[in-house]
């Protein structure tokens, strides 16, 4: 099993910082609906920690707190196209240090986060728009994962 012990303090903040990435990305690709898809991502993260114990791995990343600093990018395409780098830096150094499995559960939960973020909104009769279901395309893509 892989746990925090398996990583440098950099490469863990930046496992750390790929779930809330995911969260950013959708929720910067629809004006509106900050505060509860906010909230969303943390119900996503308590969610999770309902599943403790099915992998070492994801309860560790669960058990902090989601955090990025979006405050130094210029723009929502900046910030974007960091994040999604973000994610393919995470999933690429987990295919290194991490079981298939393990790499596949946080894939999963990139993906649900994701997607009970941009369903926090509400759009009336459709659960998510277009612009949410593009970002989550975007990030499935970058995680090499499908679409749940």
């Amino acid at each position: 099993m892989t746990t925090k012990a398996d990583f440098t303090p950099q490469e863990w903040e930046l496992v750390l910082e790929g779930p809330p990435s995911a969260g950013i990305i959708v929720i910067t690709a629809e004006p509106g609906g900050t505060i509860r898809e906010t909230f969303s991502m943390a119900r996503a993260y308590a969610d999770a920690r309902q599943l403790h114990g099915q992998s070492e791995l994801l309860d560790e990343i669960v058990s902090a707190k989601p955090a990025i600093d979006h405050t130094r990018y210029g723009s929502n395409e900046e910030l974007r196209e960091h994040c999604l780098g973000h994610l393919r830096d995470a999933v690429a150094l987990l295919g290194t240090k991490a079981s298939p499995q393990e790499l596949d559960d946080y894939r999963r939960f990139i993906v649900n986060l994701a997607t009970k973020v941009a369903g926090a909104h509400g759009h009336g009769d459709q659960p998510t728009t277009d612009a949410e279901r593009s970002a989550i395309a975007e990030i499935t893509g970058a995680i090499g994962g499908e679409a749940t």
